[in-house]
């Protein structure tokens, strides 16, 4: 079998290349080997796919190219063996309708006043004229979002040490890759809490034992009041008829509020970077959301053309995730002229994809227009991923990106600190901006501001 072109450099020293600077390793991949690439991990091919044609096979392609669970097994430990990840065939489409009932239609749209709300109440505790890091704040609000739309809890002692846990766990995920091998290397020696690796296993069960309980006490309340994915699972029937256990409910919970907290906090936190990066984009979204008036409603925020493309433009250049869940080649399958078979992994390269210049042109260019100009098919644009394992929380997470943004430029008047470029930090499968986006707010923008193109027109 002559598989597509690749680096021979060892498997662990590649991943320490690409964790110190991914952008620009994926963009040396690409020039050098085009958009099919093989890495070796051991003896299993793992081929990554940039090329749109390429990327369609693999999410249409059901029957040789299997988006197998087992494949996403080093995930279990944060996100439990039964978790939507890990699951496979008809249990897996199950749990996914099961879950997505809550990110769309009326209990989506219900929720956004709340969103502006939250996100105000936030902004407001930030001090005038003093730095602060924007992402932990933003985090904070997706985080609180995410739960309560998960589990239903937006205040109390329990809410704040599950948000806190998520937090600690994300936190120890974003180890510099230095750190990380030091942590591996002190994680072989049991020391309980004060080693690395049994500090977070500690962290772990106390999360997983503080959402057991929140399950088992919701299950004995029965209240059918609820609109939250837990109340969902609690009264859902699984492919045989069968009530959910609290384990499987409870494993079922911890991917969403993972990608409710952590995917919508590192996005909304780049488009405050790249928004006062550039006053014309800042300008445009200004004009753009006063024209709605004071107090506008949610769903006319969402529904913003240039808002939109702003958001667009952001998961283009940082996608929520950079490659996509990966496939087993099951069956030998012909891809891009290339003969794969059984056992052979295919990954879809997403930053590549929406790097690729004949798609968009000066693709390190922040220029939400193409977005006005052109609409883009799910394999040319897909930071959410794609096929039966995309994102289940994505339209929801652009929904809550813009009605953050939105709350937050319409009222805040705020300025980057540094001068500086955001460089990219890679964790597990985001990149979050590195520095966190250091920003200080001046003050409230003045309604007289808002009402100068009106002014101007009457002198």
């Amino acid at each position: 079998m002559k598989l597509p072109p690749g680096p021979k450099t060892p498997f662990w020293l590649l991943g320490l290349q690409f964790e110190s600077n991914p952008f620009s390793y994926l963009d040396a991949i690409y020039k050098r080997y085009g958009d099919i690439v093989t890495i070796m991990s051991g003896a299993t091919p793992i081929v990554y796919i940039s090329n749109p044609l390429g990327i369609k096979e693999i999410f249409t392609n059901t029957k040789e190219i299997i988006a197998r669970g087992a494949l996403n097994e080093e995930f279990a430990f944060i996100t439990g063996n039964q978790g939507v990840l890990q699951l496979d065939g008809l249990i897996h489409k199950n749990r996914r309708k099961l879950l997505m009932q809550a990110f769309h239609g009326a209990r989506m749209q219900a929720c956004g006043q709340g969103i502006c709300e939250l996100t105000e109440k936030m902004m407001s505790k930030q001090l005038l004229g003093k730095p602060f890091v924007a992402y932990p704040v933003i985090e904070d609000i997706t985080f609180k979002v995410g739960i309560e739309r998960v589990i239903g809890l937006n205040e109390g002692v329990r809410y704040n040490k599950i948000k806190d846990l998520f937090a600690s766990l994300l936190k120890r995920d974003r180890q510099s890759p230095i750190l990380k091998i030091i942590s591996n290397f002190f994680g072989e020696i049991d020391l309980g809490r004060w080693s690395p690796q049994g500090y977070f296993l500690h962290l772990r069960r106390e999360l997983f034992q503080l959402l057991l309980t929140e399950v088992e006490e919701r299950r004995q309340q029965a209240d059918f009041s609820h609109t939250d994915i837990l109340s969902d699972l609690l009264l859902a029937r699984d492919e045989t008829g069968e009530s959910l256990t609290n384990e499987e409910v409870r494993d079922l919970l911890i991917s969403p509020i993972f990608a409710s907290g952590d995917a919508s906090g590192t996005a909304i936190s780049w488009a405050l970077y790249w928004i006062h990066s550039l006053k014309n984009v800042r300008e445009k979204l200004l004009e753009e959301l006063d024209s709605l008036g004071q107090n506008p409603d949610p769903m006319s925020i969402v529904t913003l053309p240039y808002l939109s493309a702003v958001c667009n433009e952001i998961l283009r250049i940082y996608p929520t995730q950079l490659f996509t869940f990966p496939r087993l080649v099951e069956s030998t399958v012909e891809i891009m002229g290339y003969e794969l078979h059984p056992g052979t992994i295919l990954i879809g390269n997403i930053y590549s994809t929406h790097q690729r210049e004949d798609l968009y042109p000066n693709p390190k260019e922040f220029k939400p227009e193409r977005f006005l100009e052109k609409q883009f098919s799910p394999y040319e644009l897909l930071p959410f991923g794609g096929g039966s394992r995309v994102c289940i929380g994505a339209n929801f997470a652009i929904f809550e990106m813009k009605l953050i943004l939105a709350t937050i430029l319409s009222n805040y008047e705020l300025e980057l600190t540094s001068k500086r470029p955001e460089r990219p930090k890679f964790a597990g499968l985001i990149c979050s901006p590195a520095s966190g986006v250091k920003m200080v707010i001046h003050g409230r923008r003045q309604q007289l501001e808002k009402l100068k193109p009106l002014v101007s027109k009457l002198f």
